[in-house]
């Protein structure tokens, strides 16, 4: 009945957006941990395999516990995995830390948050059905208030920087993969019935951890691991702290929750909450570096907010029909659609 579906399509949203704001807040502390350890002299590369591989053993032992099965899942969907371990995973992560060399960190973030873009467009072109004016707005709007909390625009911004080519191809690259972790987040069931988020998950973090710690070992990639104390909060604590935290909330947690929400949202939109990313980023380095907040970034997250809620609003005025579903199903009043399930 429609009204049925209407409430459960609304249920299944609003369980989405909690997974996904979830994912946002816990990866937006990724950059503040990570921070702390290279202030003690750890190079990124080094972070980034403490974090995945961490991220990767919590993860076994979760899937362990809830899902038994994981690991022949995995296997049974191999390709799913290594790919989704490769690009998304250690392909952001190599493309982004590369961009960073070339360009200003504002700048390299901006490209790789361009992702939304890649998504709404692969969406656009897969399913032949555009998306409305009001997506497309909030679309405009949620990326303009990122370079407002990126620092782009205002006193002492890096509006001027010189632009380096190889900078910019760097970024995109980290752009392409972002865009794919959205799309192939997707492959994850919502109910259960397909490969499970746990699964995916755990597989995926394996990968990128053996990936990344490969680049690391092959020497394309500086890898350097100290025992010096790190900061966090104002309070000098073991590098332990903030491994194991990073392996848990902004890998462990992240990933998880971010497949689930985007297996309930769908990727374009799961995309665009993804923008808040950034916003947590910045509440997160003030709360744990001491680096302050801005007017214009402040600003900044409430224009990216007005634009999800008005990308939101275009999501919910589109009619999506199902193949397996009558072109014109009887019972259903003219001009009343049907929102994606």
């Amino acid at each position: 009945m429609p009204a049925s579906n209407g409430t459960q399509q609304e249920s299944h949203f609003r369980t989405g957006m909690i997974f996904a704001i979830a994912s946002a807040f816990t990866f937006g502390m990724s950059g503040a941990l990570g921070k702390s350890l290279i202030e003690a002299g750890w190079s990124p590369t080094a972070a980034v395999v403490a974090r995945l591989a961490g991220g990767a053993l919590v993860m076994a032992v979760v899937a362990t516990i809830l899902r038994r099965g994981w690991l022949r899942e995995a296997l049974d969907h191999k390709g799913t995995v290594i790919a989704y371990g490769v690009i998304p995973i250690s392909g952001a992560q190599l493309c982004f830390y590369n961009s960073v060399t070339y360009l200003p960190v504002g700048v390299a973030l901006l490209l790789e948050y361009a992702s939304p873009l890649l998504v709404v467009g692969w969406v656009w072109t897969t399913t032949r059905r555009r998306p409305s004016n009001l997506t497309l707005a909030g679309v405009a709007i949620a990326v303009a208030g990122i370079t407002l909390v990126l620092g782009l625009i205002g006193p002492g911004s890096t509006a001027g920087t010189q632009i380096n080519p190889a900078g910019i191809g760097w970024g995109m690259g980290a752009a392409i993969c972002a865009a794919c972790y959205f799309v192939m987040s997707d492959k994850a069931s919502a109910d259960g019935t397909g490969l499970h988020s746990i699964t995916l998950a755990a597989g995926g973090l394996t990968v990128g951890a053996v990936t990344v710690a490969l680049l690391g070992a092959s020497g394309l990639m500086p890898l350097t691991f100290t025992s010096h104390e790190t900061t966090l909060a104002g309070v000098t604590m073991s590098w332990l702290v903030p491994v194991i935290a990073m392996a848990i909330i902004p890998t462990a947690m992240a990933y998880t929750f971010g497949i689930m929400g985007i297996a309930r949202l769908q990727p374009r939109f799961a995309s665009l909450v993804g923008l808040s990313e950034v916003m947590f980023a910045v509440l997160s380095a003030w709360a744990l570096l001491g680096e302050a907040i801005t007017g214009i970034q402040l600003l900044g997250g409430v224009v990216v907010l007005a634009g999800l809620a008005l990308a939101r609003q275009g999501d919910r005025g589109e009619a999506t029909w199902h193949d397996d579903w009558p072109d014109s199903p009887e019972g259903l009043p003219a001009g009343q659609s049907i929102g994606r399930s």
